[in-house]
C-alpha cells in the first residue's frame, strides 16, 4: 500500500534560510508550505509553489498562529472566530501563488501550537475546519489522528487525512511528546527511519515508555527544519522501497 511522504518547506524569511526546500522537493510527494505567519514570506511561497508545481508535488497551506519571533510554536489563546479569518487569510495567499504556478492548493494543516492545540481544544480545531471549510469544501484536512481536529473536519464535511510523524517521539496516549520535553525529536536517523518505517508498514508507533500503540496513517511526515532532513528523508524513501511500498501523495 503506497504512503505519502510529506515535508514542512517554505519556512524561509528575508534573509534567514531554513532547511533545503529543493533537495527535499525531489523526494517528497507533499509539501506543506508556510503561509507567512509562522514563517515564509511572498517570494519563498512564491519559488517554492513553482518548484513544487514543476516536480508534481502536491500543495498543502500550513497555517499558524501569527507568530515569526516564536517559529509558531507558542500556543496562542485567539478567538475562534478570529482563528477562523487568519486561517482564510493565509490559504488565499499560498492559494494564489499555487495558482500562479499552475497548481493550486490541496489541503490544509495546522503548524506547530496550532497543529497541537487543535488536537486537543475543540474550540481552536472547530476555528481551522470553518476556515477550511468556508474557502473549499474539497480541500483536505492532515492532522494526528483521534484528534478534536479529525472529528471537527469530518463534522464539517471535510475529508481528514491522518498523519504521523518520522522524528517526533510519541507519548503513549498517542500524541506527540512537546517539544519542550528532552527527547522530543529523534536525534538518531535510523531510529526516525525505523519509526516511519512501522508507521507505513504496520500502522503502529512506539511511544517513549515502550508501549506499542496503533496509529494507522496515510501521511508520514519529516520537518524540514530536522538536522539532515534530506539524507533522512531519502533513506526513508529507500527502506519503504525494499519493503515494497513506494512513496504516493493522499490526494490527486
Amino acid at each position: 500500500m503506497p504512503i505519502d511522504l510529506n515535508a514542512d518547506l517554505g519556512e524561509s524569511f528575508g534573509a534567514w534560510r531554513l532547511g533545503d526546500d529543493d533537495a527535499l522537493l525531489e523526494l517528497v510527494t507533499s509539501a506543506n508550505v508556510a503561509c507567512g505567519f509562522h514563517a515564509g514570506d511572498p517570494v519563498t511561497m512564491r519559488r517554492v509553489c513553482a518548484r513544487a508545481a514543476e516536480r508534481g508535488v502536491r500543495i498543502g497551506a500550513q497555517v499558524g498562529y501569527r507568530d515569526l519571533a516564536g517559529f509558531g510554536r507558542r500556543r496562542i489563546d485567539i478567538d475562534p472566530e478570529d482563528l477562523t479569518a487568519e486561517v482564510i487569510y493565509q490559504l488565499g495567499a499560498l492559494d494564489a501563488f499555487a495558482r500562479a504556478s499552475g497548481s493550486r492548493v490541496r489541503y490544509v494543516k495546522p503548524h506547530g501550537a496550532l497543529y497541537n492545540t487543535a488536537a486537543d481544544d475543540s474550540g481552536q480545531a472547530g476555528a481551522i475546519a470553518a476556515a477550511v471549510a468556508a474557502v473549499d469544501p474539497e480541500l483536505l484536512v492532515l492532522g494526528l489522528p483521534a484528534s478534536e481536529l479529525e472529528r471537527a473536519a469530518r463534522g464539517a464535511g471535510l475529508a481528514f487525512v491522518a498523519e504521523g510523524f518520522a522524528d517526533r517521539t510519541y507519548l503513549p496516549t498517542g500524541r506527540l511528546v512537546p517539544r519542550g520535553q528532552p527527547g522530543a525529536v529523534h536525534t538518531d536517523p535510523m531510529a526516525a527511519v525505523a519509526q516511519a518505517v512501522q508507521l507505513a508498514r504496520f500502522g503502529t508507533v512506539t511511544a517513549v515508555d515502550g508501549t506499542r500503540i496503533e496509529v494507522q496513517v496515510e501521511s508520514v511526515c519529516v520537518h524540514g527544519d530536522t538536522p539532515r532532513a534530506v539524507h533522512l528523508v531519502r533513506e526513508i524513501r529507500r527502506t519503504l522501497a525494499d519493503a515494497g511500498i513506494e512513496p504516493a501523495p493522499f490526494c490527486a
